[in-house]
């Protein structure tokens, strides 16, 4: 009998959006997986945090009958976080502080929650999906018109991922949630320039931002030589001057002993960058494949195949793009300690000292930059993971620790 591939895709959630991403790309997933020399069964698997927006779970449940009829449904709820939480601690697997600090909700907890999930279906391949990415490929021509592809994410990773340990693709669309800020304003640019080395990380840096805001006005758009297949290479600086994206993300479960559990501090962000440092040893391949990535909700309707002609920049004087930066912003300085603890710790405390120096240049001035936002708060977001950080350099090694212990038991 022919071997049938279970491949499982992933959905950490608290935005009612996923059910949208499902019920109108639920067709195109199951017609990727046919074209696959096996046969392939998809699981879709979907954790949703009730916290996130103030939502009720009946906002979770909006798939239509179709994609039950055609693609496995894997609720995990609350409740089934709890009771896994007790099986392990009753089995005496795990005692109760470590549950806590594998299971739950957060951006790595939740990933590890997923992911033991997985495990237990007896998932071979695992894809990560953000809630806020669409498989279409978005293209600039040299006049300025938009060409918009759609993304073959579930056959691409299939393909690749069966001799890799880790695959993942590319993101066009918005790539951070900054909004747009002119810097040929020199005053813009002496406020916003100490202000992302600050906050900045191993993606988002003053440099590539400047130039995505002159070139596209904070637009980054698909290439065509990745599209046409050339973008597929091993990253060989795994964790050091390379980094996998949080999605399109794609696991290899069969190679589990490769395969390391997520981590970030308590409220921080940072889960794909720690887990990259663990990866010195698998193999990494990136594959040619796009999701747009729309952090604002603004171009849901790519979904339904309304491709818009152009995009637009985020205004900086909208209230909610502006709180959304801000709450990333605090997400990014808060993992940022630990990012520098592990990377550079001959250096850590003088980063730590530049850090500081760039927040007191850039802060009262971006309060004045960005409508309703108080980025004050950064300074004593630093100072209390800057004190934390062999805490949670130690909670980082436990992880894996605890993530051995359960592939064990498979």
């Amino acid at each position: 009998m022919d071997e049938t591939v279970q491949f499982g895709v992933g959905f950490i959630t608290g935005r009612p959006n996923v059910c949208k991403i499902i019920n109108t790309t639920y067709e195109q997933l199951v017609e990727q997986s046919s074209k696959f020399n096996k046969k392939v069964e998809l699981t879709i698997f979907i954790l949703f945090d009730l916290s996130y927006q103030y939502t009720t779970r009946i906002d979770f449940y909006g798939l239509i009958p179709k994609v039950y009829k055609n693609i496995k449904i894997k609720y995990i709820t609350p409740e089934d976080i709890e009771e896994e939480k007790k099986s392990l601690i009753g089995r005496g697997i795990l005692k109760k502080q470590e549950t806590e600090l594998f299971f739950g909700y957060g951006y790595a907890k939740a990933r590890n929650t997923l992911l033991y999930n997985a495990l237990l279906n007896k998932m071979d391949y695992f894809l990560f999906w953000d809630d806020d990415e669409y498989p279409a490929a978005c293209m600039k021509n040299e006049e300025g018109k938009l060409n918009w592809l759609e993304q073959n994410n579930i056959l691409t990773n299939i393909e690749y991922i069966e001799d890799a340990d880790v695959t993942f693709g590319y993101r066009c669309g918005y790539n951070s949630p900054i909004p747009y800020v002119d810097l040929n304003n020199k005053d813009n640019e002496k406020i916003f320039r100490p202000f992302i080395d600050a906050v900045g990380n191993e993606f988002i840096t003053y440099e590539k931002l400047k130039e995505e805001f002159k070139k596209n006005n904070g637009v980054t758009y698909a290439q065509e030589e990745i599209l046409n297949g050339n973008g597929s290479y091993e990253l060989k600086g795994i964790g050091k001057t390379e980094w996998v994206l949080g999605s399109p993300l794609c696991l290899n479960l069969k190679h589990i002993n490769n395969i390391p559990a997520f981590y970030n501090p308590e409220g921080a962000r940072g889960e794909d960058t720690f887990f990259s440092t663990m990866l010195k040893n698998s193999k990494v391949v990136r594959v040619p494949i796009y999701h747009f990535h729309d952090p604002f909700l603004k171009y849901t309707r790519i979904l339904r195949k309304k491709y818009p002609k152009t995009l637009d920049q985020m205004c900086r004087n909208n209230e909610e793009i502006s709180r959304r930066f801000e709450k990333a912003a605090r997400g990014w300085i808060k993992y940022r300690p630990l990012y520098l603890y592990i990377t550079n710790p001959k250096n850590y405390e003088n980063e730590i000292i530049k850090t500081k120096e760039n927040l007191e240049k850039s802060v009262l001035g971006m309060n004045n930059m960005f409508a309703d936002t108080d980025f004050t708060v950064l300074f004593e977001d630093l100072e209390k993971y800057h004190n934390n950080v062999k805490k949670d350099y130690s909670n980082y090694n436990k992880v894996n620790e605890i993530w051995n212990k359960l592939k064990k038991i498979q």
